[in-house]
């Protein structure tokens, strides 16, 4: 099967998940609701709806190949990573870190998975970045709330750089066997954690009574978790013959990558708590572009890490 026959059966098989999230929230939305206004159903309709416009965006840029990749995946860690400092309490003294943040560093780690440079990808932000970033605040001897300020930079970087990054890193990773073929990998991930994070709010509307973290995400249930939990590994099982994985393996990787899905989502839902507001930005219907991939940015590491360790040479 070549790149771009796979690319297009894998697009078919996403379109016809899509369809079948949209008739069942507009089911939710006519029996359940009765067609009212209902906060759970209605942002799940709004999630799935968002999901619409970024796979055809996602699919073009496969389409595209590596480049298409890169250029993408950088672009979705400069619209989160504006959204997530645009919420955070940064000074004037901050503008020096956040110009490199977003014109050096962000380009950079996006430059060094281009030419395949990972040894250095994988300790840039991490150590440099790390290093280096508070030392432009210091100069400026702005000290009200230094450690809260440059923890927030750092931080940002972090989840929405680095961490988003190691989505297109996959396409550099040498499986024996796999070649020309890790792009599923890609496609993998985001329908393992998207699919979960979706089935854990329509679980959670069926059938949710226990919240997991009521004060941090009302909506997040035991219930919910155990449902979107469930479907990600199921799914992985029946996705396993896009990967290098066995149906064993395709389980627990799956497994993994969801339950950091989860308590990405659940992290960032606690930082925005934190902030005061109910979404990270308003780029994309219903939320913002980090509202979108916040499960994907704990997920995103812990997968490719699991993949180079062990199928990787």
């Amino acid at each position: 099967m070549t790149h771009f026959q796979g690319t297009l059966l894998i697009t078919g098989g996403v379109f016809l998940l899509l369809v079948g999230a949209s008739v069942l929230g507009t089911w939710l939305k006519i029996v359940r609701a009765e067609g009212r206004p209902h906060s759970l159903i209605d942002n799940m309709n709004l999630r799935i709806q968002a999901w619409w416009a970024m796979t055809v965006t996602i699919g073009l840029a496969l389409l595209a190949g590596r480049i298409g990749v890169v250029v993408l995946f950088a672009f979705v860690s400069f619209t989160a990573l504006r959204e997530f400092l645009t919420i955070a309490p940064t000074r004037r003294g901050d503008h020096q870190a956040l110009v490199m943040a977003f014109f050096v560093a962000l380009p950079f780690q996006y430059f060094l998975i281009g030419v395949e440079w990972l040894g250095f990808y994988e300790v840039f932000i991490p150590v440099y970045a790390f290093l280096f970033l508070p030392i432009l605040s210091a100069v400026k001897s702005d000290t009200r709330n230094f450690m809260e300020r440059t923890g927030t930079i750092q931080w940002g970087l972090m989840v929405t750089v680095f961490c988003i990054s190691h989505i297109p890193a996959l396409l550099s990773l040498r499986i024996p066997g796999y070649e020309q073929r890790n792009v599923f990998l890609i496609v993998f991930l985001v329908l393992i954690v998207q699919s979960g994070d979706i089935l854990h709010h329509v679980c959670s509307r069926l059938f949710g009574k226990h919240q997991i973290a009521p004060q941090v995400s009302p909506n997040k249930t035991i219930e919910g978790f155990i449902g979107g939990i469930t479907a990600s590994v199921v799914l992985g099982m029946l996705l396993s013959w896009m990967t290098p994985f066995s149906i064993g393996e395709a389980a627990l990787v799956s497994l993994a990558a969801a339950l950091m899905g989860f308590f990405g989502g659940l992290v960032l839902s606690a930082m925005k708590r934190d902030r005061g507001v109910k979404d990270w930005g308003g780029s994309i219907e219903g939320g913002g572009m980090l509202d979108r991939v916040a499960s994907v940015c704990f997920a995103a590491p812990v997968f490719f890490h699991l993949v180079r360790h062990w199928w990787s040479t």
